[in-house]
């Protein structure tokens, strides 16, 4: 089991991730937090740690430094800065292509609230190192113009009751060119805080990193 903290170099700042990798992964899911969320967000590791006894490894960054998160606590400027995010999630997709206990393995990008539209600029731009995007309670909008750009399968997951951001999703599947399921689960707001809602959400994901990485092509 590969446990460490690492340091990524992204243009002048220096990005904190935690990855995780089991003995034989499949791939590595990299986080994108959002809405002003971090590494230690409890609802991600969660579902990240259910990944992992899946055979997944995880790598889960903040894409805001210190300062930053600081800054944006205030603001609430940075969180919604979806091309810095999207450029900080593609400089963790080249580290994880450089490293040596990652770069062999395909990813599956998974943002969290504004994460998602970073997670999907970023599978537009790296469309061969991604394998996958997982949203949950996303804002895949975000991603503006980018969305046309996304041709590797995307699974948004969305609360029955998180409405507006429901009709949000259901608006940016259809401009979605590349395979997608709409996962709506049944009960759950946003935050998925509801008994039992965010083992849906992992066993979701699961699933579908399951098929994905069981149909890619020459992996």
């Amino acid at each position: 089991m590969i446990s460490r903290t690492v340091t990524l170099p992204a243009g002048g700042a220096s990005l904190t991730g935690d990855l995780t990798v089991p003995p034989d992964a499949r791939a590595v899911v990299l986080f994108a937090h959002g809405s002003g969320s971090s590494r230690h967000s409890p609802r991600n590791r969660e579902v990240a740690a259910g990944l992992r006894t899946a055979g997944l490894g995880t790598l889960l960054i903040d894409l805001l430094t210190e300062d930053e998160e600081r800054r944006d606590a205030v603001t609430a400027e940075l969180r919604f800065d979806i091309p810095l995010l999207g450029r900080r999630l593609v400089t963790a997709l080249d580290w994880l292509a450089r490293d040596p206990g990652t770069s062999g393995l395909p990813v599956v990008l998974f943002g969290a609230s504004t994460g998602a539209g970073a997670a999907l600029v970023a599978a537009a731009q790296r469309p061969d190192r991604v394998r996958a995007v997982v949203s949950r309670g996303g804002r895949p909008d975000l991603a503006g113009d980018a969305l046309a750009a996304v041709h590797v399968p995307v699974l948004l997951i969305v609360g029955a009751r998180d409405t507006h951001v429901l009709r949000l999703n259901e608006e940016a599947a259809r401009r979605l060119p590349a395979p997608h399921t709409l996962h709506v689960v049944s009960g759950a707001t946003h935050l998925f805080e509801e008994p039992g809602a965010l083992d849906q959400v992992t066993e979701a994901a699961r699933q579908w990193c399951d098929e994905q990485l069981r149909t890619a092509p020459g992996r």
